[in-house]
């Protein structure tokens, strides 16, 4: 394991991986890649936790091929030296900024979306002009097995290679001295993730979690509101990091509102035979989440089956704050529904939690969207939309406080692996002596004059 962090430091200040043209060839023969093995990574995925070919496109493939097709066609104006303006007490000179790779770096990659959580900041990284070490979460055994499979025999290991392993292979990596570690996963786990990195000073970026609230207001579009979070909530059967977490629905339309989530689920009609629901990842969370499940506040939903690792669509209500599920995140098809009349009591009660990776709003009414998004911290979101936010490239995705530290995609993921390098350069034909010695008054004025300029 060393050896190999040692031949990609070799390799990296060998220059090799700075030219534009180097950076773009590995991206495209990685889309190849994935391309090419489409059925194989189906496949992996499938026996895993039951993901059909139509989510692992739109949830994970497909949002890579984007990443990879928007890196190619920007590349030469991202990696370009940046011109600023110079101030009037460094005149004559010029100034600029030239983005360039920091090293080494280290992804450790989540369990829920196994490709796109792996691959999405390996392109940024290959993009930056890094050499990169993966580790693959070793939950979903069968898509860890082919991404390793896929990687290793068609990347030179000095430039990216895939680690597979469990705690003691990722606590060895751990201790190793890497130029940036990208982590997506758990708040505890992305604590002891920087304490490690803290023993190199090592910089980080924590993709981590939380639990995310929705809003609904009682003037909001009902029905699109339902349908819109109903399938976000649901959507990977629970397991997405910005899932909305639970819901404060005003108490005027609480009612109506849970009769039409249950409608939406019902015609949603998802199931393993319709291809349009996974499996829990492991016996483990489905017995964690089923301990969730308060038979006495069950609206809809509720049955489960741990040999086939179901869920049903579960929406509990007459949910309160103290409640077990209301502790940590849920991370399952599971949605507690509480309700309010104080929109100002909803937002003392989100901002006594630690911050949230994301926030969702359903409102007609501007005051309440204005009040919402001025006064609660939160990684990203929505305004009369779930999730969706993480398809759009040109938002930074990241989360902040207790849901992580830094952000990615498109620009943003080749910054958060790029280091801005600033250069002040000047001419060797004039120099103003106001700075050296002797001093004088009349100096000092007119340094005092251009530093206000």
């Amino acid at each position: 394991m060393e050896q190999i962090i040692i031949n990609q430091r070799n390799f990296f200040n060998s220059n090799a991986t700075k030219p534009i043209e180097f950076r773009i060839e590995a991206l495209k023969k990685l889309k190849q890649i994935l391309i090419k093995n489409e059925l194989l990574l189906e496949e992996a995925i499938y026996k895993d936790f039951k993901k059909s070919s139509f989510d692992n496109y739109t949830n994970e493939l497909g949002l890579l091929y984007k990443d990879i097709s928007e890196a190619i066609s920007n590349l030469k104006r991202w990696s370009s030296i940046k011109k600023v303006t110079t101030n009037w007490i460094n005149f004559p000179a010029k100034s600029y900024v030239i983005p360039e790779p920091l090293g080494v770096s280290l992804i450790i990659g989540a369990w829920n979306y196994p490709y796109q959580l792996s691959f999405a900041p390996v392109i940024a990284s290959i993009a930056a002009g890094n050499t990169v070490i993966l580790k693959p979460s070793e939950v979903p055994q069968n898509t860890s097995k082919i991404i390793t499979q896929l990687i290793n025999t068609n990347f030179s290991p000095d430039f990216f290679k895939v680690i597979e392993g469990g705690i003691e292979e990722t606590t060895n990596l751990l201790k190793q001295k890497f130029d940036k570690i990208f982590f997506t996963g758990s708040v505890p786990v992305g604590k002891i993730v920087y304490q490690a990195a803290a023993k190199n000073l090592t910089p980080v970026t924590l993709e981590l979690g939380g639990k995310s609230p929705a809003i609904v207001t009682s003037d909001c579009n009902l029905k699109m509101c339902a349908k819109r979070l109903i399938w976000a909530k649901f959507l990977n059967a629970g397991q997405t990091c910005i899932a909305p977490d639970y819901v404060y629905v005003h108490k005027n339309i609480e009612e109506q509102f849970l009769k039409i989530c249950k409608e939406e689920i019902e015609k949603s009609n998802l199931s393993f035979e319709n291809h349009n629901y996974v499996q829990i990842i492991n016996e483990k969370n489905h017995k964690r989440l089923t301990n969730l499940i308060a038979i006495e506040k069950i609206f809809y939903g509720g049955n489960y089956n741990i040999e086939n690792r179901y869920i049903e669509p579960t929406i509990l209500k007459n949910v309160v704050e103290e409640d077990e599920i209301m502790k940590d995140e849920i991370f399952g098809p599971i949605l507690p529904v509480l309700n309010y009349t104080d929109l100002s009591e909803v937002i003392k009660k989100i901002k006594n939690r630690p911050k949230p990776l994301a926030c969702y709003i359903f409102t007609n009414n501007r005051n309440s969207k204005r009040r919402i998004l001025n006064e609660i911290s939160f990684g990203s979101g929505c305004v009369n939309d779930a999730v969706m936010q993480i398809s759009n490239s040109k938002l930074p995705f990241g989360g902040v406080g207790d849901s992580g530290i830094g952000s990615y995609h498109g620009e943003n993921g080749f910054k958060t692996f790029s280091h801005y390098k600033s250069i002040l350069e000047k001419p060797n034909w004039f120099e103003l002596d106001l700075k050296y010695f002797p001093h004088s008054i009349k100096k000092l004025k007119i340094i005092k004059f251009l530093m206000k300029l």
